[in-house]
């Protein structure tokens, strides 16, 4: 299993779900990838967030070694299932595939919610890392 978490900038919420369920997979012993990507450009080869980075340390998950991306068509071809944080990446997302197979990969994160960006305001980490944290939980028992 292949699983690509996307956000905006690839620095906040994509790398907190990128890390989080690496780490579950990790310790479950399956041989999943897991990576994460922004539909901006902005941010490409930097670290995640330093409030992103600190919540997943307070948390037991080490982000700092993820480097953020930009999504682009190919990605299709390398993962299973996108994921994406909210309407507006899934969007973004949708309208870079080029038949139904490629749209049929990709999600919300959250099934019927989205996460609120929280980089604008750093009262919002601890929620969405709690958010990001339990869907993950949820994912790994759905795909497993």
């Amino acid at each position: 299993m292949k699983i690509l978490m996307v956000c905006l900038g690839n620095i906040c919420r994509s790398p907190l779900a990128h890390g989080v369920l690496q780490h579950m997979v990790l310790d479950e012993g399956l041989g999943w990838t897991v990576d994460s990507a922004g539909t901006g450009d902005w941010h490409v080869g930097h670290a995640p967030d330093h409030r992103s980075i600190a919540v997943a340390k307070r948390n037991g998950v080490d982000i700092s070694g993820q480097r953020a991306q930009h999504f682009t068509k190919v990605l299709f071809d390398d993962y299973d299932l996108i994921l994406v944080m909210d309407k507006q990446n899934y969007k973004d997302v949708i309208g870079l595939a080029k038949n139904t197979e490629q749209k049929d990969k990709v999600r919300l994160f959250l099934k019927d919610d989205v996460v609120p960006d929280p980089y604008f305001d750093d009262t919002l980490f601890d929620p969405v890392y709690k958010m990001v944290e339990k869907r993950c939980k949820e994912l790994l028992q759905e795909l497993s």
